[in-house]
């Protein structure tokens, strides 16, 4: 019988000034309301905790590793509702969306060592990328296979960020792209497809020559796309935007680990696919989400979103049997391609309001409706 990996999932989430629409810098105060709730006890599981992050307008959401993809769905929701909670204490919303529509308000700096190093060092590249994605653990045997699974990740990565772009709008316009994280976040100096590593060596060389360059300042600013997690047996694939939808997620979450089996069962190096194509694929991602053609993850050429997301559910389709997702993704597929995924979902609320205003005050909705 074969074994099914397990899978965890982070999320980063939006907190919103309920009057305004503006993100709202109060990650403080939903910590000091979140940990008074729990009496300074320690969370029993992993869905009922929160953690801040670089800038004061997120919170960090994630669950505990499971084999069973209704179980991370079960805690995606949990622990959305965990932070939802803390947020109203404190006055404010909740938004699971990739970037603040709105920009009038200046992001601010959480009031951390770590943090604060970071924005004295990148200067407005840290104060302004307060995007808000969502990263995937998938279980490898050893970081020998995880880095097999790494290299061999590169070329189908894009589609990934395609399925998942859930954010149109930043600092108050259309940015014309379906995933503006994405574009963003690829201004990190370590962010973005990295060169096939080859061997785990070759991996923590590079590692550390971008560490002593001063590209990252530790091992938790190493960007890629998809890399070996720090404190876990698994890699961290980083390219997905934080989706309103939980059933948007576990589509990606689904792929994601089928993606992970299916190189590891491939004992031979991946191709050394160039890096400018994965920089052109990942740019059409962005910019068209699954509402405009893709680059084939294998020939290269421009093809129709459904025809790069059925060459994607090919590859991997047995691990998806193996794992009993198979059914998620081909329905949840169906789905999207009915009502489109995040980005067309926000369009549309602006198209019936002619206002980002509206368009947030949907997100908060929907993100509520998300929790039950």
């Amino acid at each position: 019988m074969t074994s099914v990996r397990k899978v965890g999932v982070e999320e980063e989430l939006l907190l919103v000034d309920t009057a305004t629409g503006e993100l709202a810098s109060g990650s403080g105060h939903v910590l000091h309301e979140h940990r008074a709730e729990r009496g300074g006890a320690p969370a029993s599981r992993a869905s009922r905790d929160l953690e801040g992050e670089l800038l004061r307008h997120m919170v960090e959401t994630h669950t505990d590793p499971s084999v069973d993809l209704a179980e991370i769905d079960r805690q995606l929701r949990e622990a959305r509702r965990t932070a939802r909670t803390a947020a109203e204490q404190s006055g404010l919303a909740l938004a699971a969306v990739a970037t603040p529509p709105l920009g009038a308000s200046e992001p601010a700096v959480t009031a951390d060592p770590r943090y604060e190093r970071i924005a004295a060092e990148f200067g407005d590249l840290s104060r302004h990328a307060g995007t808000l994605g969502m990263h995937v653990h998938v279980d490898i045997a050893d970081d020998d296979e995880g880095v097999r699974v790494i290299d061999g990740l590169r070329p189908w990565l894009p589609i990934l960020v395609a399925l998942s772009a859930n954010s149109p709008f930043a600092a108050g316009r259309d940015t014309g792209y379906a995933s503006w994280r994405h574009q963003v976040w690829s201004r990190w100096p370590t962010a973005g497809a990295a060169e096939p590593f080859g061997s785990v060596a070759e991996y923590r060389r590079v590692s550390r020559c971008l560490i002593r360059s001063g590209a990252a300042l530790d091992p938790g600013m190493l960007y890629y796309d998809a890399r070996l997690a720090a404190d876990y047996p698994t890699v961290e694939i980083r390219v997905a935007d934080t989706c309103t939808d939980p059933d948007d997620a576990l589509i990606v979450v689904a792929l994601a680990r089928a993606l992970v089996e299916t190189l590891a069962r491939v004992t031979a190096p991946a191709e050394a696919v160039r890096s400018d194509l994965l920089r052109a694929a990942g740019w059409r991602a962005a910019r068209y989400g699954v509402g405009g053609d893709l680059v084939h993850p294998v020939t290269w050429e421009l093809v129709s979103a459904p025809e790069a997301l059925a060459a994607l559910v090919d590859h991997v389709a047995s691990a998806l049997s193996d794992a009993g997702d198979l059914d998620r993704v081909t329905d949840g597929l169906a789905r999207l391609s009915a009502t489109g995924n995040g980005a067309r979902r926000q369009r549309s609320a602006y198209e019936r309001t002619g206002e980002l205003r509206a368009v947030v005050g949907d997100l908060v909705t929907r993100t509520a409706a998300s929790v039950g």
